[in-house]
Formats: structure tokens, sequence, C-alpha cells
């Protein structure tokens, strides 16, 4: 019996999950219509989600990677 209840969960779990995925398919291509259509208007989509990514960090872990960065672009010279 026990068997049986847990084979029912993993099936309805495996499903979910399959069903998730299928749905983020669909987000992902609605994203790439925003870029797209971003780029059309001009802006610099790589530039784009690179902001992106900023804005989802906490403030201290941005400003963080902003000063490794700019002591990264300083060391090769390429500041200024």
């Amino acid at each position: 019996m026990a068997e049986v209840i847990a084979a029912d969960v993993l099936r309805k779990l495996i499903e979910r999950v399959e069903r998730l995925e299928e749905e983020k398919k669909g987000l992902m291509q609605d994203i790439e219509e925003v870029f797209v259509e971003a780029k059309d208007h001009g802006f610099d989509v790589e530039i784009m989600k690179q902001v992106i990514k900023l804005r989802g960090m906490a403030k201290h872990k941005r400003q963080e990677a902003e000063a490794l960065l700019e002591t990264y672009l300083a060391a090769l010279g390429m500041v200024g």
C-alpha cells in the first residue's frame, strides 16, 4: 500500500514539475519578445540584462560588485 501511495505522490510531483517547465518555456519566450521590442526601440539588450541582474541584487551586494568591477577595470587601465 505504501509503495502505491509513494508512486502516486511521485507521479504527481513529476507532473507538476513538467507543467511548471512548460510555463517557464512560455515565459522565456515572452521575455525574448520584450528584448526584441527593446532592441527595436534602440536599446542595448545586453546592458538591459546587466541592469536587471543588478536590480535583483541586494544594495550592499550591488555596491560590492560595482566596486570590484571598478577595481578590475582600473587594474587593466580601462578607467577614464
